[in-house]
């Protein structure tokens, strides 16, 4: 029997306003798969999100949702949490939302180790405001704000939230769902801290602006700078 998303979703906001072919679709199904797979009540599920093309989290999952300002979801999620702690609290934040606008909250939320997974979808450029750079944008990428490209040195998150005290950390791509989907298991069932970062695809903003013609071009761009930590290891 095919799953049934529309247990979960908000139908009466679909269809959803990312772009076509937009990885931020994948992500919030494998999210809706482990929770599925924990059989979680979606009364005990809050997911904060912030302001940015994942920021629409909070608009189609169907369970207690907080759309927070550009880059709080931390610090409301914590609240969250201290008030409620026997509910499952979700952040959703990009790259800019996460790592620029509320880097402090999220080195600081790793240090104390509270106990909420924070899913940090990372597409390498500010994508709904039109192409900023980003903590993450590669040097030498085009955006908006570096004409000629990027010259800033790019932040490791995993590395970042890890020195910090995180208890959970991994990395993902949209490529595998099923494999998101099992990290995203292990995050939920983990007490403390647990960070994912999502390396998705902005092919509208990111890549078509450097030289990516097609989404598949911009997916296969990420699937060249991704590897399996156990051959990574080897």
């Amino acid at each position: 029997m095919a799953f049934n998303y529309d247990e979960y979703l908000r139908t009466d906001k679909m269809p959803t306003l990312w772009c076509w072919g937009c990885g931020d679709g994948v992500i919030l199904k494998a999210l809706i798969r482990a929770i599925d797979k924990l059989g979680w009540n979606m009364d005990d599920v809050c997911v904060v999100s912030g302001i940015g093309c994942s920021g629409r989290f909070s608009s189609y999952i169907n369970c207690n949702t907080v759309h927070t300002t550009h880059g709080r979801t931390l610090p409301y999620a914590t609240g969250i949490k201290m008030a409620n702690p026997n509910k499952k609290v979700i952040v959703v934040g990009g790259d800019g939302d996460g790592l620029a606008i509320g880097g402090n909250h999220t080195i600081h939320a790793a240090r104390r180790n509270i106990d909420l997974t924070y899913i940090l979808i990372n597409n390498f450029i500010y994508g709904l405001t039109n192409s900023q750079t980003s903590p993450t944008t590669p040097k030498g990428m085009w955006t908006a704000t570096m004409e000629r490209g990027n010259i800033d040195p790019t932040f490791d998150s995993c590395k970042l939230v890890e020195a910090a005290g995180a208890s959970f950390v991994a990395r993902e791509t949209m490529l595998d769902p099923k494999k998101l989907e099992r990290t995203l298991v292990k995050a939920f069932e983990h007490k403390g801290f647990s960070f994912i970062e999502v390396f998705s695809n902005c092919h509208v903003n990111l890549g078509r602006k450097n030289k990516m013609a097609t989404a598949m071009a911009n997916l296969e761009w990420i699937d060249s700078i991704s590897m399996a930590k156990a051959k990574f290891d080897k």
